[in-house]
C-alpha cells in the first residue's frame, strides 16, 4: 500500500510553491488562506520538515521544498494526461470568454485557427459584456485596462503599442499629413477619452497641436474605419491594425511608437483556474501574445 499523505495536501503545496503566496494559492484553489495554511502545516508535520520560510522579500521554498516541488508538478501533469487519455474521446468542452469586441474581431479572430487545430475538443464562445447576462458562466475574461484585477487571478498579456496613422490619400507624395489640418480621432473608454493622442504628442515633443480637438467614437473599430476612409488621423495600437499596415491601407505618419500605459489583461475567476480548458487557453494565449 502506498504511503502518501492526502492528495489535497500535495495539491495545495504545488499551488503555493508555484505562486510563492498563500493568498494567491487560496484564490486559485477557491478556499480561504487559513485553509491553505493549515494544509501546508499538516504536510510539514507529516514530513517532519519545513517547506517554506518567510523572508523580507516574501515566501520562499526551503531546500526540501525546492526538491519536492518539481516532482509533484510532474506527478500532477502525469495524472492529468492519464485522465485525458481515458476520458470519452468526443466529449467536447465549451470555453466561454468575455472579450472587448474590437480585440476579439481584430486580434483573436486572426489567431483562432491555431487554437482550434491544436485543441479540436474545445469549443469557444466569445462574447462581450453587454451580450452576456450571467457572468458566473464566464470561464475567463480579456480586459482592457491599466492594472491587474484584485478579485481574481489577473495577468498582463500585452501592452498597447501606439502609432499615429492615416489613409494614404491624406499623404502628399512622401510627405505625411499635417496634424493641424485634419481631425484627430479619439476613442472613448468608460465614457472618457483615452489619452493616446496626448501621450503620442508628448513623445513627439510637439507643442503646436491641440490634442483635445477632433471626433470621438465609442469603439476602436469605428476609429479604424473612419481613418481608412480618410476622415481623420488616429493613434492606434499597431497590434490591432496589422493587416492594414501590411497591405498599405493605413500608413504610419512617423516611426514614433508609444508603449502603454494600457494593456490587455487575462482575468480568471478563482473557481475556474483548475479547469484544463482554461489552463490550455491561458498557455496558448501567452504563447501567441508574446512570440
Amino acid at each position: 500500500m502506498r504511503q502518501l499523505p492526502p492528495l489535497n495536501m500535495l495539491r495545495v503545496f504545488e499551488e503555493v510553491a508555484r505562486h510563492r503566496s498563500f493568498s494567491q494559492a487560496a484564490v486559485g484553489l477557491n478556499v480561504t488562506q487559513g485553509a491553505v495554511s493549515r494544509q501546508i502545516k499538516q504536510l510539514e508535520d507529516y514530513l517532519g520538515i519545513a517547506l517554506f520560510v518567510r523572508t523580507p522579500q516574501g515566501l520562499s521554498l526551503t531546500q526540501a521544498g525546492m526538491a519536492l516541488s518539481p516532482h509533484l508538478s510532474d506527478a500532477f501533469d502525469h495524472i492529468e494526461r492519464a485522465m485525458q487519455a481515458v476520458r470519452v474521446p468526443n466529449l467536447r468542452q465549451r470555453l466561454r470568454i468575455l472579450a472587448p469586441p474590437t480585440w476579439a474581431t481584430r486580434w483573436l479572430s486572426a489567431h483562432l485557427r491555431g487554437f482550434c487545430e491544436r485543441y479540436p475538443d474545445i469549443n469557444l464562445s466569445v462574447t462581450h459584456q453587454s451580450s452576456h447576462d450571467n457572468l458566473a458562466e464566464i470561464d475567463c475574461q480579456i480586459r482592457f485596462g491599466l492594472e491587474p484585477a484584485t478579485h481574481c487571478n489577473s495577468e498582463l498579456l500585452v501592452m498597447e503599442r501606439h502609432i499615429a496613422v492615416a489613409s494614404p490619400e491624406l499623404f502628399e507624395g512622401d510627405h505625411p499629413p499635417d496634424l493641424r489640418r485634419f481631425p484627430l480621432l479619439h476613442i472613448l473608454h468608460d465614457g472618457k477619452r483615452l489619452k493616446v493622442w496626448e501621450n503620442w504628442i508628448a513623445a513627439m515633443g510637439r507643442e503646436d497641436i491641440e490634442a483635445d480637438q477632433g471626433l470621438e467614437f465609442s469603439t476602436l473599430d469605428q476609429v479604424i474605419h473612419t481613418t481608412l476612409a480618410g476622415g481623420g488621423l488616429a493613434v492606434i495600437d499597431r497590434q490591432m491594425i496589422e493587416r492594414e499596415l501590411a497591405n498599405g491601407s493605413l500608413l504610419p505618419i512617423t516611426p514614433v511608437e508609444v508603449i502603454g500605459p494600457y494593456g490587455y489583461w487575462l482575468d480568471v475567476p478563482g473557481d475556474k483556474q483548475g479547469l484544463s480548458k482554461v489552463r490550455l487557453f491561458t498557455q496558448w494565449l501567452n504563447q501567441v501574445s508574446n512570440p
